[in-house]
């Protein structure tokens, strides 16, 4: 495994010049020959020939005058850049599939509803005011008409005014949103297309600040200004990779942990010395990687690359080391005293207890808010809670079970949906969660399991949530940690009498009954007792709304 230790603060003013000077210009022309051995890979990916007869390594070595090691870094930077680049492109043909999903459903809606107004409209004109099903118009016997809606209720007087004052405007708007959305989904495809077609390239330096020199007044004004903060930006850091056969794992820095310098091989030659580069975290991991790999006799067999990395921060530099570390070899693997649960939701981590029969035992929640918060500040909150909650889980002596979810798409974004639950979506950092859980975990000894995160809430809400009275992020803790444990989560007794293919995957079963209890959360508690089936289903309960109940007795008669 892979991990990276960052230096103290290195202040220029506290530095030579020549030193700096020296730092400065071993970036500059690293970053440049990197942009040239990527900007040759695009070309030739676009073109499909070769442009040099010789390989892109002896090309960058010649024209940028650097050593061989120096321009195996860089070769491997500009591969890394442009594999990454193309991976990217698949991910970003998915999003748009997935935006053009979502405006294809809501065309359907809108054309659905388009039909309605239409017959409407039809029945006005031959005088005999009619209604389709399933919307909410209603006619009295004073003759007013009214729509209920979500946040008001319209009202019209007779037939005429409801006829040009709303359904000749719906028309209007409804054909035209239509419209709109046809062109919408139109440029979507050509994009999709492109996408497919097309070898992308990379603007080294960041697109944002390349473009402020058009539309930021101060960089419109002085382009000198900008020039430089944009050169800064594209020779900000140089990597050189580490190799095992090295005597301190690189041939370009050597470090010495006897006085914490690092002594960099610049491109003329020469040795440059960076005095106290220390680690403040991870300083003992340093010191044993390089002093490991200095005593190391079969380095070939038996040696270990060290990668280091100069950061420009503008007042001062920030050095990384990337060293090899061992996995920790004492990881609690057994499940024989059953297993901690993990539910992970955008406000809080819901922990369940599981014995090692699947029974429960115990549950709880560790709350925390990322509103409006920075993303280093959210990682932190997130990191504090995980370490908590690691620590809980060993303290019981059990590993840890997560879902294992991939929010890529789903935070590409409904701009037709709910504005409060795509707001949600887009601060769910899950990917942040679940990677300080298991590097926590890790590090004192607790292995993480990770299951599929199919129907976990549901069935929690329906089986457990009433049956151990706790919240519906508990009950589907509780059920991922039975997932991690190979139980299967059965539909209840009470339940199986309104399944109709009961010979299908307990899944699917699931999925039926949450389509048929589209019903509010709290009404779960009420309307039916797991451990009681021969009650049935109460689909008169108080709570329920009258239009939930008609939906139950529509569905469940």
């Amino acid at each position: 495994m892979k991990a990276t230790y960052f230096s103290k603060r290195l202040y220029k003013n506290k530095m030579s010049k020549s030193l700096v000077d020296e730092i400065s210009r071993f970036t500059e022309v690293f970053n440049q020959a990197k942009r040239f051995a990527f900007q040759t890979l695009v070309r030739e990916k676009r073109w499909k020939r070769k442009l040099h007869k010789e390989s892109i390594h002896q090309v960058v070595k010649k024209t940028f005058d650097v050593s061989d090691y120096v321009a195996n870094s860089i070769v491997r930077e500009a591969n890394a850049l442009f594999t990454s680049r193309t991976k990217l492109t698949h991910l970003y043909i998915r999003q748009t599939e997935e935006k053009m999903k979502k405006i294809k459903k809501k065309l359907k809606n809108e054309r659905k509803y388009l039909m309605q107004l239409k017959k409407i409209k039809e029945s006005c004109i031959k005088g005999d005011l009619r209604f389709p099903k399933n919307l909410k118009f209603s006619y009295h016997s004073s003759g007013i008409f009214s729509l209920e809606q979500k946040k008001q209720s319209l009202i019209w007087f007779n037939a005429y005014l409801f006829e040009h004052q709303y359904v000749d405007k719906e028309l209007t708007f409804r054909k035209a949103q239509i419209g709109r959305l046809e062109h919408r989904l139109f440029r979507l495809e050509q994009k999709k297309e492109k996408q497919k077609t097309s070898i992308p390239s990379v603007v080294f330096g960041s697109k944002k600040l390349f473009k402020q020199q058009f539309t930021k007044e101060e960089y419109v004004q002085d382009h000198a200004c900008w020039r430089k903060l944009f050169l800064a930006a594209r020779n900000k850091e140089c990597l050189i990779s580490g190799r095992k056969d090295a005597g301190s794992g690189n041939f370009v820095f050597h470090y010495h942990t006897e006085n914490n310098e690092l002594h960099m091989t610049a491109l003329g030659g020469q040795v440059v010395t960076i005095p106290g580069v220390t680690f403040p975290y991870g300083q003992e991991m340093v010191n044993q990687a390089t002093d490991n790999q200095k005593k190391c006799k079969n380095k070939k067999e038996f040696g270990k690359p060290i990668s280091w990395s100069i950061e420009n921060h503008g007042d001062y530099y920030m050095i990384k080391n990337i060293v090899d570390v061992d996995l920790n070899p004492c990881v609690n693997f057994s499940t024989s005293d059953g297993v901690m649960g993990v539910d992970c939701n955008v406000d809080h981590f819901a922990w369940a207890d599981v014995s090692k029969d699947g029974n429960y035992l115990d549950s709880g929640k560790l709350l925390f808010s990322i509103h409006k918060k920075t993303s280093g500040q959210i990682t932190k909150i997130i990191e504090a809670e995980a370490i908590a909650l690691v620590d809980l889980a060993f303290r019981k002596n059990k590993p840890i079970v997560i879902e294992d979810i991939d929010t890529t798409l789903s935070k590409t974004g409904d701009i037709y949906g709910n504005k409060k639950a795509n707001h949600l979506k887009s601060i769910f950092a899950y990917r942040k969660m679940s990677q300080a859980i298991i590097n926590r975990a890790n590090k004192i000894g607790l292995d993480v399991i990770q299951v599929n995160p199919a129907y976990t809430s549901i069935s929690g809400k329906m089986k457990y949530m009433r049956k151990f009275g706790t919240s519906i992020h508990q009950a589907a803790a509780y059920t991922i940690g039975r997932r991690g444990l190979r139980y299967k989560e059965k539909v209840p007794k009470v339940l199986t009498a309104y399944i109709v293919q009961k010979e299908k995957h307990h899944w699917s079963q699931w999925s039926v009954l949450h389509k048929k209890f589209s019903i509010h959360l709290h009404s779960f508690y009420h309307i039916f007792n797991v451990n009681k089936p021969h009650q049935g289903i109460n689909v008169y309960y108080s709570s329920l709304q009258e239009e939930e109940t008609r939906k139950l007795l529509r569905v469940f008669t």
